[in-house]
């Protein structure tokens, strides 16, 4: 069985290096679906009997370990000096410092990376993270599969 929930967070990024309007400053409303494959739960009396898994704790999950450290922060490229150093000179600004330029793309395998650890089997029925997909405009996404990010 495949499931999915989805989330909405705000966030800043720019693209340093883009030829076009992305090198500037700029935010979205991003949303993030996160897929999880797995066995029906079959187990009389359990809360999560007839689930995969409750869609309350994927959200919480989620939100403990990506969503409340993306939201309403500046995505910030670790290499992009004057950014960074701008941010840095901001009393208590939200920064988020990453090891790549914040494109949907690289931010999708981050993700996938951060919240795979996080969705384990505890209830033995093969529980994994398949997908996580990001939307960073309602026309523009980009997938990390699991596949994909462990090749």
């Amino acid at each position: 069985m495949r499931i999915t929930r989805r989330l909405e967070f705000d966030a800043g990024h720019r693209i340093p290096d883009h030829a076009s309007q992305c090198k500037h400053l700029h935010g979205h409303r991003y949303v993030i679906e996160i897929t999880l494959t797995g066995d029906i739960i079959q187990a009389d009396g359990n809360p999560a009997n007839g689930m995969v898994m409750d869609f309350g704790d994927i959200k919480r999950i989620a939100k403990t370990h990506l969503v409340d450290q993306w939201d309403h922060a500046f995505l910030a490229y670790r290499g992009d000096a004057p950014i960074v150093d701008f941010l840095a000179s901001l009393p208590n600004h939200k920064t988020v410092l990453l090891d790549a330029v914040p494109t949907a793309e690289n931010l999708v395998v981050i993700a996938f990376r951060i919240l795979d650890a996080h969705y384990t089997d505890s209830f033995g029925n093969h529980l994994r993270l398949e997908r996580v997909r990001l939307y960073e405009t309602p026309n523009c996404w980009a997938d990390a599969t699991r596949d994909m990010v462990q090749a």
